[in-house]
């Protein structure tokens, strides 16, 4: 789910709110905070499956040249 803030910096990079909302659901994730795993190892797990899934549609939307017209997927 995204995530607004209102005294946080804009960032401006692609795909960024994704970015931030995966890192952010990893990092809380039971696996990483009580089994001490890496978010690394957790995405192998699965954890965060949804947010997986939508960071990669918006990265592959950036090399994808229909993009140009439709827009980068993602918040």
């Amino acid at each position: 789910m995204p995530k607004y803030y209102e005294d946080k910096d804009e960032d401006n990079k692609a795909c960024s709110g994704v970015r931030e909302d995966l890192k952010s659901c990893l990092l809380q994730h039971d696996c990483v905070l009580k089994e001490g795993k890496s978010p690394r190892d957790c995405l192998k797990g699965g954890v965060c499956k949804a947010l997986q899934v939508s960071f990669f549609e918006c990265k592959r939307s950036m090399l994808d040249n229909r993009s140009r017209f439709r827009g980068r997927k993602g918040y």
